[in-house]
């Protein structure tokens, strides 16, 4: 029998948030629309992958952890952009949609433009041009071949 090795891909992003109503309120206001909705969790269909919002409770419950364990991590959910026009008008409509910044899009020392915004439950998300990886029409990024 041979070994599989998994695919490299992610397909679900699950957040836990402290509260579904508020955490809800703050992605509607991003201007993303909800795939589906229940007492304790909010789908949204991503491009080729799912972000789900879970109440943090059910979420720590369904790990078998408690609360304190789950933290937020060190890790970010990133945005990429085909221009800096478009980094900074995600940017404003998630400081109205009640963000907290953590740093204002501008140039980077490695050649893009980011900014970093953390979420009601402290998720952080990056916004970015990388001019070293093209987006696709569609938005997608395929990282490309290393010279």
């Amino acid at each position: 029998m041979t070994h599989q090795h998994p695919i490299q891909r992610v397909t679900m992003i699950t957040l836990g948030v402290a509260d579904l109503a508020r955490s809800r309120a703050f992605y509607h206001a991003l201007g993303w629309h909800p795939h589906s909705e229940t007492e304790s969790v909010s789908f949204f269909q991503l491009q080729g992958a799912a972000l789900g919002l879970y109440a943090l409770a059910k979420l720590a419950d369904d790990m078998d952890r408690s609360v304190s364990e789950l933290g937020t991590g060190a890790m970010t959910v990133g945005q990429n952009f085909a221009d800096e026009e478009a980094v900074d008008a995600a940017f404003n409509i998630a400081m109205q949609a009640g963000a907290t910044a953590i740093k204002r899009p501008q140039a980077v020392f490695w050649g893009g433009y980011s900014g970093y915004f953390a979420d009601p439950d402290g998720h952080v998300w990056e916004l970015a041009v990388n001019p070293y990886w093209p987006l696709a029409a569609d938005g997608s990024l395929t990282l490309p071949d290393a010279d």
